[in-house]
């Protein structure tokens, strides 16, 4: 915990520990998830007990608006569990930094319970038309992590001034986050994918929905109205580092795996076990060193950007872009580490049975995400050589 961090509020469990116990659970249940394509009811009730969900919403609101470096932890340590679980926390988490640029009292009264969720999707899919007291929102949202799951859902809009689209000074259209009640939305029973299937990102929709302005922020131009550092913190920084996390915990999750069985199996016409072999020995401690190292430097980008954010408000463009850095970093890593424990698991990696292929397939789904995905590499990369570089998604 760094000198700025804050502690747990009297009374409030340790958020990073009890995703530890629940990353026991979450895995027990993770094949049968997987199957249903959703998170089982009764660990979707634990980790909101456990407010895992409300981690980014303000304390002022019931939330527990925790240091960025409890976010991730406890995301990488669910993800070391079941990746599903691990997404949807982190989906969860995230969304509810938008309670942090809605009115205190609305937020109050939308967020009725401790294990009330939030979900939905960043990206602008939908269109807000301005009206009295609003907006009136049509749009069709893939990747909705959690949908079955969430009491309000959340989609990013594009606003529609009298058939003009708003844009930024640099040409962008701005984005502008909706919120309403989950039964306003239609789901649409879509994901069908290789990886995460427990997440159950469905397509959700709205169809001419008024959303009041109250229920609305935009993510460039609005600022939040809570003044804690969280909230001086990079949006699109800290869903980054959500998502990076996931990637870092199924490494994690991976290498424990093959350590559990290398000491006894024995590959076939081989007399040593796997843990025995010289080749095994090197290739598991140098993915243990890079896992290592991905969540320290993880946590160093977070600790500087985090003395930025108490001391002054703001994060500056360095810092920033070094979130991002370490953030595609360790989802690399991640991924680097899983790959190396499925291969050196052999031929009984492939069987359904075996935690490791779903690892595989999990790990190689969530780095497909955009903000960790290999072109975010360039944008470090340019800001880094003091090339010109748009930075509204920094």
């Amino acid at each position: 915990m760094s000198r700025s961090e804050p502690t747990p509020a009297a009374g409030t469990a340790d958020p990073v520990d009890a995703a530890r116990r629940l990353a026991a659970t979450a895995a027990e249940l993770a094949p049968e998830a997987e199957r249903r394509r959703q998170l089982a009811e009764p660990l979707v009730s634990a980790l909101g007990e456990a407010g895992l969900f409300r981690l980014c919403v303000p304390k002022a609101a019931g939330g527990l608006e925790v240091h960025p470096g409890t976010l991730t932890a406890a995301v990488r340590a669910l993800a070391a569990g079941d990746a599903s679980t691990a997404w949807c926390v982190a989906v969860g988490a995230t969304s509810g930094l938008l309670a942090g640029y809605l009115p205190e009292e609305g937020v109050r009264a939308l967020l009725t319970a401790p294990e009330t969720m939030i979900a939905g999707v960043f990206a602008p899919k939908g269109s807000a038309t301005a009206e009295a007291g609003g907006y009136r929102v049509s749009g069709r949202w893939p990747f909705a992590s959690g949908c079955r799951h969430a009491d309000w859902l959340m989609g990013g809009c594009v606003v529609d001034d009298g058939g003009t689209v708003r844009v930024l000074p640099n040409g962008m259209p701005d984005v502008r986050l909706v919120l309403a009640p989950a039964q306003t939305f239609t789901i649409h029973d879509t994901w069908r994918v290789v990886g995460l299937r427990a997440t159950g990102s469905h397509d959700i929709e709205l169809a001419g929905v008024h959303v009041p302005s109250e229920l609305s922020a935009s993510v460039f131009t609005d600022p939040p109205v809570q003044t804690g550092p969280l909230y001086a913190f990079p949006l699109f920084g800290l869903l980054a580092l959500a998502i990076s996390s996931v990637c870092l915990g199924i490494g994690r999750g991976a290498l424990d795996d093959l350590v559990a069985i290398a000491g006894g199996k024995v590959p076939a016409g081989g007399r040593r076990t796997l843990a025995e072999r010289a080749t095994v020995q090197a290739e598991v401690a140098r993915a243990e060193a890079a896992v290592r190292a991905a969540g320290a430097l993880l946590d160093e980008s977070i600790g500087e950007a985090w003395e930025l954010a108490v001391g002054s408000g703001r994060v500056d463009e360095p810092r920033r872009a070094g979130l991002r850095l370490a953030a595609t970093h360790a989802a690399t890593a991640g991924l680097q580490a899983t790959e190396t424990a499925y291969r050196l698991g052999g031929g009984s990696a492939v069987y359904d049975s075996s935690p490791l292929q779903r690892r595989l397939r999990d790990v190689n789904a969530a780095t497909q995400h955009m903000l960790v995905a290999p072109a975010t590499w360039e944008l470090t990369g340019r800001q880094l050589l003091g090339l010109p570089t748009d930075t509204t998604q920094l």
